[in-house]
Formats: C-alpha cells, sequence, structure tokens
C-alpha cells in the first residue's frame, strides 16, 4: 500500500425512511412529554400534519409513512434533546432553558421553543445549530 493510499472506512449503516419513522415517533412522543409541549406545538413542530394523522402516527407509529419533511423535523427535534440533556443534565434546568428568553442573536429575546415554532424546519435548524456551538465552544 502506498503511503497516499486512504484507510479503508466502513460505512454507515443506512435505512429506508419507513425504518426511521416508528422509533422517531415513540422519541418524539416521550420528548413532547418531557418538554409539557401541547398537542398545538407538536403539530406545529412536526410541519402541521393533519390532526388525523397525527394521533394515527401515535396510535400505530409502526404503520406511519413520513414524508422526508418530517423525518428531518424529528432529526433535529432528536438533536435538540440529546445536546440539551448533554450541557444541562437536570430535566428541570434543560426544560427551563427551552422555555426562557434568550438574549443570543438566533432568538432575538424569545425563548428557543418560540423559535422552534415558527414553523419552518430553518427554525429548528437554528437552534440545533446553536446548540452545536455552545457545545463546541461556550453559552452566547
Amino acid at each position: 500500500m502506498s503511503a497516499l493510499a486512504a484507510p479503508v472506512q466502513a460505512e454507515a449503516p443506512s435505512f429506508a425512511p419507513a425504518q426511521l419513522a416508528a422509533p422517531g415517533l415513540r422519541a418524539f412522543e416521550r420528548i413532547a412529554q418531557a418538554w409539557k409541549l401541547s398537542v398545538d406545538e407538536q403539530l406545529c413542530l412536526l410541519g402541521q400534519p393533519p390532526r388525523s394523522t397525527f394521533f394515527a402516527w401515535r396510535k400505530h407509529p409502526e404503520r406511519a409513512t413520513l414524508s422526508r419533511d418530517t423525518l428531518e423535523r424529528l432529526s433535529y427535534l432528536l438533536g435538540i434533546w440529546k445536546s440539551l440533556q448533554i450541557l444541562l443534565p437536570d430535566d428541570e434546568a434543560a426544560d427551563g432553558w427551552l422555555r426562557r428568553p434568550n438574549r443570543a442573536p438566533a432568538f432575538g429575546g424569545r425563548s428557543a421553543l418560540a423559535r422552534m415554532l415558527g414553523g419552518n424546519v430553518s427554525d429548528l435548524h437554528a437552534v440545533r445549530a446553536y446548540l452545536d456551538g455552545v457545545r463546541g465552544g461556550g453559552w452566547s
């Protein structure tokens, strides 16, 4: 092997969207309970699916077919939850941070939850990116 040859890396397992729906929805339900989210807040965070669809997902997550948008939203929400658990391992502190007004530029004096409830995937991304930055360097 030459010195310039790249080492062989194992590929990360890939999952079909159908394989991600049920675990993602079950995790989201637990997060929603921990964050004390109303049904309307949950619907907003998931991209405003019809209420009947949302309740069908909750009743039978293994039957859910989620759009790419909903899967992306779930990914951001799980990442936000995980970052908060790392940064603020006390549940009350993490939930309090989520709901407290924040002067960081990403929030403009509003809470992270208020930003997340803006309705766009980019709002979830902004909160996740902020928390990832904090994990890498400190609170702003």
